[in-house]
């Protein structure tokens, strides 16, 4: 039987082919309106795209939806930017001065080419941060509450550690990374403390929708909170001594085609959808088979995995008054901090038969973040003292200045710990932190002045990711500094994700409901069950070199961007690419700040 998705792609794909491209979302064959599909608020500046292959003469109205009439016509200046892929010419229709909410398009006056519809309104972004919850919890390994199944319950048999290998350790719990069924602290550590640290700065900005479990139904405990604690939970059991921290369970060993959770075919050596293994933290290279990974200690793991832990005992202690289950998390924090100085350094990712890993290479930023949270936690005046040196050694090490980098090398992709700890110190040093942002934030907006989209990250795996680390430290700078000279910027990046892009998508499925977003992602849940699961973050354009030098990538059906594709750069709504349209876990967590800034309470 076919589905709409696949009838969609048929149709564009035929359209597309035999029409020259004819556009989608309703323009025609010689013009493509670029919008922000969720929308824009009042008071800032409102700017859409339109590029074609010959000059576009016409002018522009702005259209209520609701009344059909124009409320204002605008003349498309052309971007003195340079090209980028296939078409000559771009223009930016500039419709800032409409402040009135409401439901609006773009129209050509004589062609009658239009854009997706959005909104104009406060309220434009409200909820949404919610909404990326819901991804979230589909990706709960244990108990998954959006496929109400129990999964990986072997979670698993050690490697690397302090006891004989193949030793249980009860490690069930956590979330699956991606598309794939993997756990890391790596991404599993930044997503439990990003969404602390969001809920710390904005308590009043999450619902309660949900129980502890995910299930439907408020238990009192903002969602958001739950969300960590599952997180939380988790950290607690990979750290079950002083001296001992897990940081992956299983391995590329999980690629064995589409699977649901709960019947996991997967073979690590005790037979078919039973033990899994988890990896040791031991500063030093890992893998079981072909591929070795690099470290050098576990600071990068330890220190964000503090910072997680010492937010939590602050939260848990003011907001919830559970003190038992902040004392714990405190003495956690304490503890995983000491592993992480005694062992400097960075653990990587562990891959088995396949070269792909997470390539982490950095690791003060993580004890600064730690140290300046244990900080804030204890008024400890040491931690602020480690707190500042780790900051001087982390300075500007980032991916901003570099148009290539290896798989997560740079990882988070923001160093949140320059924004907690410029909370807590005062005058030069201060900032000395808020130039740690402006640097990086310079080297993306030089990038992004090289094309007509503003577009300010280098397009490597996961530029999604980037994109919410360079937005999420523009709010953040902004808040430090009171200096809102790249706020257009800005706007560029956050519009380019919902759509002010070339192939005029969302990057994130089910946002907005109803508009032009990611919908056969390479998951299994999509494969097997055609669920769409809103809230998640793909994994974003890459660069046409890197997507065909990939292994195992085949698209499954005709692309329906083929009349906007060009080789520079390339994104495709199909589950075969697992470089650009894979929803992560740690991607989607990374966004929730951001999307909450502009939410409102």
């Amino acid at each position: 039987m076919l589905t709409g998705t696949h009838l969609k792609r048929l149709c564009l794909g035929f359209l597309f082919t035999l029409l020259c491209g004819i556009l989608f979302a309703g323009s025609d064959p010689e013009a493509w309106f670029r919008v922000n599909q969720v929308g824009y608020l009042p008071g800032e500046e409102k700017h859409a795209l339109v590029f074609s292959e010959k000059p576009f003469g016409d002018r522009v109205e702005l259209i209520d939806q609701g009344t059909g009439a124009s409320v204002c016509s605008v003349r498309p200046q052309r971007s003195e930017r340079p090209d980028w892929g296939r078409f000559a010419f771009y223009y930016t229709i500039d419709f800032s001065a409409v402040r009135a909410c409401g439901t609006y398009y773009l129209r050509a006056e004589r062609s009658g080419a239009r854009s997706p519809s959005f909104m104009i309104s406060e309220s434009a972004y409200s909820g949404l941060q919610d909404t990326l919850l819901v991804f979230m919890r589909q990706q709960r390994c244990g108990y998954n509450p959006f496929l109400d199944m129990v999964c990986h319950q072997r979670d698993g048999r050690s490697a690397y550690g302090p006891m004989p290998d193949s030793t249980w350790v009860e490690v069930t719990g956590g979330w699956h990374d991606a598309g794939d069924q993997l756990k890391y602290l790596i991404t599993g550590s930044y997503a439990t403390a990003h969404m602390l640290l969001a809920y710390e700065m904005y308590p009043d900005r999450f619902g309660d929708s949900n129980d502890e479990l995910g299930r439907p139904g408020p238990n009192g405990i903002p969602d958001i909170l739950d969300e960590a604690k599952w997180g939380l939970d988790w950290i607690h059991k990979l750290h079950p001594a002083p001296d001992r921290l897990i940081h992956q369970v299983a391995d590329d060993r999980d690629h064995v085609g589409w699977k649901m959770p709960d019947r996991d075919p997967a073979d690590y050596g005790w037979g078919p959808g039973s033990y899994r293994v988890a990896y040791f933290a031991t500063g030093e290279p890992q893998g079981l088979s072909d591929y070795l990974s690099n470290a050098t200690g576990i600071s990068n793991l330890a220190g964000r995995s503090a910072a997680a832990m010492a937010l939590a005992a602050r939260i848990w202690q003011k907001h919830l008054g559970d003190t038992l289950y902040a004392q714990q998390c405190l003495r956690a924090a304490r503890s995983l901090y000491r592993l992480g100085k005694e062992k400097e350094g960075y653990q990587q990712g562990n891959s088995y038969g396949a070269p792909y890993r997470y390539g982490e290479e950095t690791w003060a930023d993580d004890m600064e973040w730690g140290g300046a949270e244990l900080y804030k936690t204890t008024s400890d005046p040491e931690y602020l003292s480690d707190a500042v040196r780790y900051a001087r050694m982390a300075g500007t090490v980032s991916w901003m200045p570099h148009d290539t980098a290896l798989h997560y090398q740079y990882y988070p992709f923001i160093n949140l710990g320059h924004y907690v700890l410029h909370g807590v110190v005062e005058g030069p040093f201060a900032d000395t932190l808020a130039g740690y942002y402006r640097s990086g934030i310079e080297d993306c907006y030089r990038r992004g002045s090289g094309n007509p989209f503003g577009i300010g990250v280098p397009f490597i795996w996961c530029s999604n990711n980037l994109l919410t680390g360079l937005i999420t430290q523009l709010i953040l700078y902004e808040q430090m500094t009171g200096d809102h000279s790249y706020h257009p910027f800005l706007i560029e990046q956050r519009d380019w994700l919902f759509g002010r892009n070339p192939w005029g998508t969302s990057m994130f499925t089910g946002i907005p409901r109803g508009g032009e977003v990611p919908v056969d992602v390479h998951t299994s849940v999509w494969a097997l069950t055609r669920k769409e699961v809103p809230g998640g973050l793909v994994d974003g354009p890459v660069y046409g070199s890197i997507y065909r030098s990939l292994a195992g990538l085949t698209l499954t059906g005709p692309d329906e961007f083929a009349g906007v594709q060009n080789q520079f750069v390339v994104y495709h709504d199909d589950i075969g690419d697992y470089s650009t349209n894979e929803p992560t876990m740690d991607g989607t967590a990374g966004a929730i700040l951001m999307i909450t800034s502009w939410s409102g309470e």
